[in-house]
């Protein structure tokens, strides 16, 4: 037993879910229609499998993949939806096989109790938005509305979300944090996954912009994952980024947090460096799906791929013998696709280390595999769903 990291590279999908078509999203393939767009300069993700990986699930041909470094692979969804806590959870070994609840497309879509509820609970003098909408937008369109009479800006997306928007100083960040324990109290019956925060700044049109100030209320886990397994046995579950929000801080020993990519792979380095033995670091990118995916930018999406490939090696450097990471993904967001919503896509599993075997571990039937292959490195119970590869990825 050494240590283990998990790091999401949030919404690289690599195309290729059999069952894509039962969410519109056949042909969607995040990483491969990037790629076909934009020369990908990103030779330590290739010397980690990821072109194979991407060929094998959808038939994508990426790059040069002559040289590899890492067991690789992809793995296919079996959870309901294409959210993110399902990803997140299915990765940890609790796939969600009843789906959230959803609002319905359209304006005014939110139930009219849910809104009373909020208004009278929270002594608001109202409430904006109310519709699906892209959160940058919606912000830019009623931000200034929304500072001039005090009501939050409320609105959703395909994913099971509610979602409010409020400014940090006129409205108040614990105030708006506040709204979303109610809301997620309110909430409940309606089996919605998450209530999202979303605090922003700025004074007009133009200027406004969204912090770093982030909060997620997320239903727990239903039954035990990973992180329960590995903190129950003595080990450490370090989450970094919004993994705590995701597993509504379930198993979760301390939480680490960051504003933007570089900061969470600095982070990330950081922890490794100090873990002791028996420790799991989980990771979340999550620009890659709110700045890229979401707001369809290919460049932006390709350029973010990029840094995190020259910061590859600083990852392997303090990886000790016997450590095991995985690089992987939650969902898909194709930059290329209609709308702005999360795409139904297998996802990469890219796995690395001192001793770690450069084979070709297939397409994986479940993202719990990877769940089942870190609890049974780290010699903790194992999870209820899942084949581990571990003996398939470590030299013999």
């Amino acid at each position: 037993m050494t240590r283990a990291a998990i790091i999401v590279i949030d919404s690289l999908g690599l195309g290729g879910a059999p069952d894509a078509a039962d969410f519109g999203d056949t042909g969607a393939d995040t990483f491969g229609h990037i790629a076909a767009q934009r020369r990908l300069a990103v030779p330590n993700l290739v010397r980690l499998g990821l072109a194979r990986a991407a060929r094998a699930s959808s038939g994508a041909t990426i790059h040069n993949d002559t040289v590899l470094a890492g067991a690789h692979g992809f793995a296919r969804e079996r959870s309901a939806g294409k959210d993110t806590p399902s990803g997140h959870w299915e990765i940890a070994g609790l796939p969600v096989f009843e789906d959230w609840g959803y609002f319905p497309p359209g304006e005014d879509c939110f139930p009219r109790g849910v809104l009373d509820g909020l208004i009278t609970g929270a002594g608001l003098p109202g409430v904006l938005g109310c519709r699906h909408a892209s959160g940058t937008v919606i912000i830019e369109e009623l931000g200034a509305e929304h500072i001039a009479t005090g009501r939050p800006i409320c609105y959703t997306s395909a994913d099971s979300v509610f979602q409010i928007a409020a400014h940090e100083s006129h409205f108040g960040l614990d105030r708006l944090y506040d709204l979303c324990t109610l809301a997620k109290r309110i909430l409940e019956p309606l089996n919605i996954g998450r209530v999202i925060a979303r605090p922003f700044v700025g004074e007009r049109p133009g200027d406004f912009k969204r912090t770093a100030n982030r909060r997620d209320y997320t239903t727990p886990p239903p039954a035990p994952t990973l992180l329960d397994h590995v903190s129950e046995a003595g080990g450490s579950v370090v989450a970094v980024g919004k993994i705590a929000d995701i597993f509504a801080g379930r198993g979760i020993c301390r939480t680490v947090k960051a504003g933007d990519t570089e900061s969470l792979i600095d982070l990330t380095i950081k922890e490794l460096a100090g873990a002791p033995d028996g420790t799991l670091i989980f990771t979340n990118l999550v620009d890659f799906d709110t700045l890229f995916g979401h707001r369809r930018d290919v460049e932006g999406y390709a350029a973010a791929l990029e840094a995190l490939d020259r910061r590859l090696p600083e990852i392997e450097a303090v990886l000790r013998p016997g450590d095991l990471a995985v690089l992987t993904a939650d969902h898909g967001c194709d930059p290329t696709w209609p709308g702005s919503d999360h795409t139904r896509e297998n996802v990469p599993v890219l796995v690395f280390g001192p001793g770690v075997e450069p084979v070709d571990l297939g397409g994986r039937d479940t993202f719990a595999d990877i769940g089942q292959t870190v609890a049974e490195h780290l010699d903790v119970a194992p999870l209820s769903h899942g084949t581990s590869f571990l003996r398939d990825c470590r030299a013999s």
